[in-house]
């Protein structure tokens, strides 16, 4: 007998940072599973060909830009949930910024600042915008990708990985207080993934190698290995499972 754990049919689920990589491939799988998704990116354009291929293998999902370090681009896209859907049962942050690579003695107050607005500011009011809807309907999902960054700095990512620590107890503050509404609050903490954000660790093979040599698993991860875990955070199979950190790392934490 299958079960229906993971059923997500019905569903309205949002996706930030959605037209590629690992929010790409949760869009897709999340779709796979009978929601109706909704990929955001900062630009229209980027999330447009998510959105046909996600229709064209039969699931339901729509395009919305959202520059999710801009507050009023937060609140037309919140203002386009309601009147359009009425509801939101799933909503993943998953945009994230990453300006700077570097010392952190050298991290000027521009790099500080746009990573800042995006990973602490935007999930914040991402997750207050979306809890909103979700504490009306009494019940809901949000997911934030974070970083094992936020457990063990990354070289050269410092600003980056202070941000990522903050949205573990960001995680953990919306589980404690949203909980009793009906709100579950949980987060994805990746490890090395071949996305184009990660982009500056392959393209340094000192900092690649230092990391396989940490890695049990001796590879980097894809982007769909991340995806599971949110379906996981986001179905009814995680109906008790609040304010947790998986971290998906192929065993380099350890």
């Amino acid at each position: 007998m299958t079960t229906q754990l993971f059923d997500l049919s019905g569903r309205i689920a949002l996706i930030s940072g959605a037209s590629r990589g690992i929010g790409e491939a949760i869009a897709r799988l999340l779709a796979e599973q009978g929601a109706h998704v909704i990929v955001s990116s900062r630009k229209l354009e980027s999330c447009v060909p998510v959105v046909e291929s996600i229709q064209a293998a039969g699931g339901s999902a729509e395009a919305f830009a959202c520059n999710v370090g801009d507050m009023d681009d937060i609140q037309a896209l919140f203002a386009h949930i309601r009147s359009s859907h009425g509801r939101l049962d799933i909503c993943v942050n998953n945009g994230a910024a990453n300006p700077y690579f570097g010392h952190v003695l050298d991290t000027d107050l521009a790099a500080f600042q746009k990573t800042v607005d995006v990973n602490i500011r935007g999930y914040f009011f991402m997750s207050v915008e979306a809890g909103k809807i979700m504490r009306e309907q009494g019940s809901g999902s949000i997911v934030n990708t974070a970083s094992i960054n936020a457990l063990q700095p990354g070289p050269m990512q410092g600003i980056y990985s202070i941000t990522k620590a903050a949205v573990v107890n960001m995680t953990k503050v919306f589980a404690k207080e949203c909980a009793g509404l009906g709100i579950r609050c949980n987060a994805l903490l990746p490890g090395l993934t071949k996305t184009k954000f990660a982009g500056a660790l392959f393209s340094n093979d000192e900092i690649y190698q230092a990391a396989m040599e940490k890695i049990p698993m001796a590879r980097h991860a894809e982007p769909e290995e991340m995806a599971g875990a949110v379906l996981y955070l986001v179905s009814d199979a995680a109906s008790y499972t609040n304010g947790e950190c998986i971290v998906v790392d192929g065993g380099l934490t350890l």
